[in-house]
């Protein structure tokens, strides 16, 4: 396809081209037109963090197991290739097949947080296809939204013509086939909409109508069709049918959670006060053990990933942690697989838990007490005491963490100058206990503190959000309590947070701040680097909208924006928590303890699946393996070594050399050749490269030195198994028994096709070049320049009868050298952009020896 080859131009100009290459393991390449049902799942931010995300990874599988049914994926790009797209005239494509966006049926855009608002405005306007709804005609796809924010979808709902509440497991079928048969039947856009709001969990945004007063602000939503005054969220009753991440995703270059995560429960009633999560993803469902042992084994057996992370809204809250976790180290720690719990609570850290996790490397350790005073933290339902914190502390310090994070809120309904103090007090109090009950090392606490944003569908929905004045006063208070040494404070910057709190309260006069911020520039606002928050506020003013009107306190008996979206959980019990948060009053969690009445579960289709109530009865299970804390797993003390020679084509030449690394690493894991561990803190497979390869270089002749424990029974097997779990682009050429010693000094031969083609002046400097003895260039890397003379390391120049360059170029361990383009742009005296359209091959090495 033209579009095809014109988007892969533009590789070689784009920061972190691995963000758009495709052909991850896993992915699902289909005919377009084998399918009759075309879906584009996209995530509005970038690779990086849209490839972390589960849920768009769950309705990408969901979908693709579907005979007639395509799915492909687009992610928000950088703006460097938004400049690039735009410049070109391409639109905005998915990555499986590079279909333009606006071919496909339906465009599923994730809405995971509010600072990526103005990312779905780039999305649909790189895709051709009109921002609002009410634009769109009969040929152009349904844009569906759905996600954590879509019980508040308000300010950006003129933007979507449907939107999913809640969960999108069983929804999303019922949604494509919906849409399919309607595209059948051609029906109309407007009779399409009508169906779909047939489906339980799916609004229609057009079918009400936002009201306001005189004043301008917001008075109602009115529903303009009688037999759809509001829409409840849809809930999944059980996650044990679940099981649609065996073969996930395996992303080629880096991302932000780069391992295999494995649900093993959604939801969580410990009942926090200020948490939207625990309201709308109620009730608590969990997984059995076996089940989660089976989705662990098989997803990594699938994907070579070498941590696993257990996730829900609180993993140590899940009732058979103690009886999970064990089988799951003991089956894994052999293989250096590290398994960590993101979500832990304290309280429900035993020792014998972080002696599990330690068994193969010391993942992160994040405590969150939100508050600092005791007072405060039964204000907000937290339901953990100082003592609890430190107890935990001393625990995972005593079992060799020297790192601990603290995670606090700041502006919490009833704060006072005492509570923010109390922050100070309890983050040193953890560094004492810290280092008393150390072991060894340093210890280093990180507190990190964030404005609180009152949160629709919560009981602090009426509470008002803190002024950003008033946030920066109190983190210069915690910035003169905190020592210097030993604590680390952190901070989200509250400017951000005064903006996620307005579209998180906002109503749909927002599209309009929207729509004029973003073509004022506004992109990727949940990244500190591109974030203006005086764009924003003369968008404000452009619009004639008061953001801090936002965040003012909400009358309890009033009309909210988002009253007509249902989480099923009733306003009455909200009411009731918040009057007992005033009150210092606990609500204990419902799934240990008697329904609370939040008006959720009928206990007939719908109720809480918690598998062993007991909770922690028996004593966890004590692990066989005495290994000391960060010690390597053990390995025999054999070491058979050998050399991998392979091809590296196609555009998986944009990789880095270091993602290159941890694409061999799990292919080895894929195809059962277990390698020797290193030692240390951070076990790593034994697996040396040769020399790193500019990206955008193409090469017939890469190696790399595996040290294996154990020989290789067929060496054609195992090269034919490789070749198997290989990325488009990647080829095994042959396998042989190696020293293991990396050549030192090495000659490589290149071959460049370049773009644009040399004139015989041109031709004329590399034969002038050839004939010196030194020609010097100068090099800056890191804000330090030095001079370098590139004359040695070039070995030999020849033009081919067809124009092609034939290089040969030394290079040396641990000395710096030169790249090929490099120094083609140096003795030319042009910038090295003008020939990153070059194409460049290397043919073959051979070492030098002395």
């Amino acid at each position: 396809m033209k579009k095809n080859a014109e988007l892969r131009k533009t590789l070689p100009y784009v920061n972190k081209p691995g963000r758009y290459l495709g052909h991850e393991y896993n992915a699902a390449i289909k005919e377009w037109d084998a399918c009759s049902m075309h879906c584009a799942l996209v995530f509005p931010d970038l690779y990086e963090i849209g490839m972390s995300h589960q849920g768009l990874q769950i309705l990408y599988h969901i979908l693709n197991a579907q005979e007639d049914t395509l799915a492909e994926r687009c992610y928000c790009p950088g703006q460097d290739m938004e400049k690039l797209l735009r410049a070109k005239e391409l639109p905005l494509s998915s990555l499986e097949n590079n279909q333009p966006l606006q071919n496909f049926d339906l465009l599923g855009i994730t809405l995971p947080y509010e600072l990526c608002y103005t990312n779905i405005l780039t999305v649909l306007d790189l895709a051709e296809i009109p921002l609002y709804a009410k634009d769109r005609d009969d040929s152009m796809p349904i844009v569906l939204g759905g996600g954590s924010c879509s019980l508040n979808p308000e300010p950006v709902a003129d933007f979507f013509d449907a939107i999913l509440l809640g969960d999108g497991e069983e929804a999303i079928l019922e949604i494509a086939e919906c849409i399919n048969i309607s595209k059948k039947n051609k029906l109309s856009r407007l009779a399409i909409l009508t169906e779909l709001a047939k489906i339980p969990g799916v609004y229609i945004p057009s079918f009400f109508e936002a009201i306001y007063d005189e004043t301008g602000a917001f008075k109602q939503t009115e529903a303009l069709h009688s037999d759809y005054e509001s829409v409840k969220r849809r809930v999944v009753a059980d996650l044990s049918r679940m099981d649609h991440l065996l073969n996930p995703l395996v992303p080629n270059s880096k991302i932000v959670h780069d391992r295999l995560g494995v649900e093993v429960a959604r939801g969580c009633t410990r009942g926090c006060r200020f948490c939207q999560a625990g309201i709308i993803y109620r009730p608590v469902r969990e997984r059995t053990p076996e089940q989660i042992f089976d989705l662990a084994c098989k997803g990594i057996e699938n994907s070579g990933f070498n941590e696993l992370a257990l996730l829900s809204l609180s993993t140590g809250d899940y009732s058979c942690l103690s009886t999970a976790l064990p089988q799951l180290m003991d089956r894994f720690a052999k293989e250096a697989i590290s398994v960590s719990m993101p979500s832990m609570r304290v309280g429900t850290l035993t020792p014998a838990l972080m002696d599990q996790i330690k068994r193969v490397r010391k993942t992160g350790f994040t405590l969150a007490p939100e508050a600092g005073s005791e007072r405060l933290r039964r204000v907000i339902n937290k339901g953990i005491t100082e003592e609890d914190l430190l107890a935990t502390s001393k625990d995972a310090f005593g079992l060799g963490w020297n790192v601990m994070k603290l995670y606090f809120m700041i502006g919490l309904p009833t704060e006072t100058d005492e509570d923010i103090e109390a922050i100070a007090e309890l983050a040193k109090k953890t560094k004492q206990i810290g280092s008393q009950a150390a072991t060894k090392g340093r210890q280093q606490i990180n507190v990190s503190v964030g404005t609180f944003v009152p949160k629709p569908h919560t009981p602090f929905q009426w509470n008002g959000q803190i002024p950003m004045e008033e946030s920066r006063n109190k983190i210069n208070a915690l910035k003169r309590m905190l020592p210097r040494k030993g604590i680390n404070l952190k901070w989200h910057d509250p400017e951000q947070s005064f903006l996620e709190g307005v579209f998180s309260r906002g109503d749909r006069r927002l599209s309009a701040l929207l729509e004029t911020a973003w073509r004022d520039g506004a992109r990727l606002d949940g990244w500190s680097d591109y974030f203006n928050l005086a764009r924003w506020q003369q968008a404000a003013e452009t619009c004639g909208l008061n953001l801090d009107d936002y965040l003012l306190p909400r009358d309890i008996d009033g009309v909210l924006p988002w009253q007509h979206l249902q989480s099923g959980i009733d306003d009455s019990f909200l009411k009731e928590e918040l009057e007992k948060g005033m009150a210092e009053g606990y609500t204990p969690d419902c799934r240990y303890h008697s329904c609370q009445k939040c008006g959720l579960c009928d206990f007939k289709t719908l109720q809480p699946i918690v598998v062993d109530r007991k909770q922690e009865l028996e004593p966890p299970t004590v692990s066989t393996d005495k290994r000391i804390a960060g010690q390597s797993p053990k390995t025999e003390d054999l070491h058979f070594k050998y050399r991998v020679n392979y091809s590296r084509l196609g555009d998986i030449c944009y990789l880095g050399h270091l993602e290159i690394l941890q694409v061999v690493f799990r292919i080895l894991r894929r195809a059962n050749i277990r390698t020797n561990f290193s030692q240390g803190f951070n076990p790593s497979p034994k697996v040396s490269f040769g020399p790193a390869l500019p990206v955008g270089t193409r090469s017939m002749a890469e190696y790399f030195i595996m040290d294996l424990p154990k020989p290789l029974s067929d060496l054609s097997t195992a090269k034919n198994n490789m070749n198997e779990q290989m990325p488009p682009g990647l080829l095994v050429q042959d396998i042989s028994l190696h020293s293991g010693s990396i050549p030192q000094h090495i000659i490589s031969s290149y071959e460049l096709t370049l773009d644009p083609p040399l004139s015989s002046a041109d031709r004329a400097s590399f034969d002038d070049f050839m004939t010196k003895d030194s020609f010097i260039i100068t090099r800056t890397r890191k804000r330090k320049t030095k001079e370098i003379n590139i004359r040695p390391f070039i070995d030999s120049l020849e033009f081919r009868k067809d124009g092609i360059l034939e290089m040969k170029v030394i290079s040396q361990a641990s000395v710096a050298g030169v790249k090929p383009l490099e120094a083609v742009a140096a003795i030319l005296d042009k910038p090295m952009d003008d020939f990153l359209s070059s194409e460049i091959l290397k043919t073959g090495w051979q070492e030098i020896r002395e």
